[in-house]
C-alpha cells in the first residue's frame, strides 16, 4: 500500500491544483448555465424574469468563494512555513535576571530580554563573571550556559542557582559557584577544568569528576554532601569541610597534596594509597582510629575534636604542625625518638611519647 505524504509545500501545491479544479468546475458550470439558457430562450422565445440578474449574482458568489479559499491557502501555508522554519540562530535563556545581566554586560547585544542571545554573541565570550555587588537579581536558572561554548572562566556566585550542566562547556578551567542552593551538578565533559570552587551551596551530587583530565582544586565546602568518591589523577587540592560526610574515598588520586574535611561526620577515612598527602585538615568528625604510615610527606595534621584512642604519627618525620586535641579518649601521641614538631596542639590530659604502651 503506497502512502500519499504530502510536504508543507506539496499541500500548498495540492491546494492551488484543486483552485484550478474548482475554476474548471465554474466554467464548466458557466457553459451549463449558457446551455440552459439557450435552451430557455428555444422554449419560452425570451428570459424568464429575473434569470439574468440571478445568472449574474451566482457567478459573482462563485468568484468570491474561489477568491476567500486562495487567500486563505496561500496564508495557511506562508504561516506554516514560518512555523517549520527552524531557530538556530539563538541561545534559549529563560532566566530573566540571567538575560538581563547578560544585557548589563554589553553580551546579549539586542538589549532586549526576550529570552534568547544569539548563538554569535554567546560563543564570543570566554570570562564570565555573574557576581553583581550590591544587586538585588538574583539568577534560578543558567539554562543557556551551553551556548557559551568557549567559556574558559565561569563565575556565578551568590544566587539562587540549582542545577547546572557544563557538560558542553569544554574549554573551562576555572568554576566559581560559591553561595547558591545546587543540588545537583554535571561537569562530565570538562576535561580543561583546572579549579571548580562550589563552597557554600546546598550541593548533593556531583557528576563527572573523574573525566576532569587538568583538575587542580575542588573546592565543595559547606554544602550537603553524605558522601564524597571519586577518580581523578591530576587533583592537588580536596575542600570539603562543613558537609554532612559519612563516606570518603579517593581513587587513583596519587597527586592529592591537600586534603580538607573539617566539620563532617567521618568514623574512618582510608589515605594509604596518597603517598604525596602533606596537608590533612579532620578537625571535628567522629573518628576513631586513622593510620598514617603511608602519607610520608605530610608536614601539617590537625586532627582535634574526635574521638581518637590512639594515634601514632612517627612515620611522619616531615611534620611541622600537629593539633590533636579535644579527643577525650587519646592520651598518648606516638612518636619517634629523634622526632620534632615545632607546632603541636594538645589537651591537658595528652602528651606525645616514644612508647605510648607503657
Amino acid at each position: 500500500m503506497k502512502h500519499n505524504i504530502l510536504a508543507p509545500g506539496d499541500t500548498c501545491k495540492s491546494g492551488n491544483r484543486e483552485i484550478e479544479r474548482q475554476h474548471r468546475q465554474g466554467h464548466n458550470s458557466q457553459i451549463g448555465m449558457s446551455s440552459k439558457k439557450d435552451k430557455q430562450w428555444n422554449i419560452d422565445g425570451k428570459l424568464k424574469p429575473g434569470f439574468k440578474d440571478d445568472f449574474r449574482f451566482s457567478r459573482s458568489a462563485l468568484i468570491l468563494l474561489l477568491f476567500i479559499i486562495q487567500t486563505l491557502l496561500v496564508v495557511s501555508c506562508t504561516g506554516e512555513d514560518e512555523i517549520l522554519q527552524p531557530i538556530d540562530d539563538a541561545v534559549y535563556i529563560p532566566d530573566k535576571q540571567f538575560e538581563s545581566i547578560l544585557i548589563e554586560q554589553n553580551i546579549d547585544s539586542d538589549g532586549v530580554v526576550n529570552q534568547k542571545i544569539s548563538k554569535a554573541d554567546a560563543s564570543a565570550v570566554t570570562h564570565l563573571d555573574l557576581y553583581v555587588h550590591g544587586s538585588n537579581k538574583y539568577i534560578k536558572d543558567l539554562t543557556g550556559i551551553e551556548g557559551f561554548t568557549n567559556l574558559t572562566y565561569l563565575a556565578a556566585s551568590g544566587h539562587l542557582i540549582e542545577h547546572i550542566d557544563m557538560s558542553h562547556n569544554t574549554l573551562l578551567d576555572t568554576v566559581l559557584l560559591q553561595g547558591n542552593s545546587l543540588s545537583s551538578i554535571d561537569i562530565s565533559n570538562n576535561a580543561e577544568l583546572i579549579f571548580l570552587d562550589l563552597q557554600v551551596n546546598e550541593l548533593h551530587s556531583i557528576y563527572g569528576l573523574s573525566k576532569l583530565k587538568n583538575l587542580r582544586k575542588l573546592d565543595l565546602s559547606w554544602n550537603l554532601l553524605d558522601s564524597l568518591s571519586f577518580k581523578n589523577e591530576t587533583i592537588e587540592v580536596l575542600l570539603a569541610s562543613h558537609n554532612h560526610l559519612k563516606f570518603f574515598e579517593a581513587k587513583n588520586a596519587g597527586n592529592l597534596k591537600s586534603i580538607i574535611l573539617t566539620s563532617n561526620k567521618l568514623s574512618t577515612v582510608d589515605l594509604s594509597a596518597l603517598p604525596l598527602l602533606e596537608t590533612l585538615l579532620l578537625s571535628d568528625n567522629h573518628l576513631q582510629t586513622i593510620r598514617l604510615e603511608k602519607n610520608v610527606q605530610l608536614s601539617h595534621l590537625y586532627i582535634s575534636s574526635n574521638a581518637l584512642s590512639e594515634l601514632s604519627v612517627s612515620s611522619n618525620q616531615n611534620l611541622v604542625d600537629l593539633r590533636v586535641d579535644r579527643n577525650p579518649s587519646l592520651t598518648c601521641i606516638r612518636i619517634n625518638d629523634d622526632q620534632e614538631i615545632p607546632t603541636v596542639s594538645l589537651s591537658a590530659y595528652q602528651e606525645l611519647s616514644t612508647n605510648c604502651n607503657q
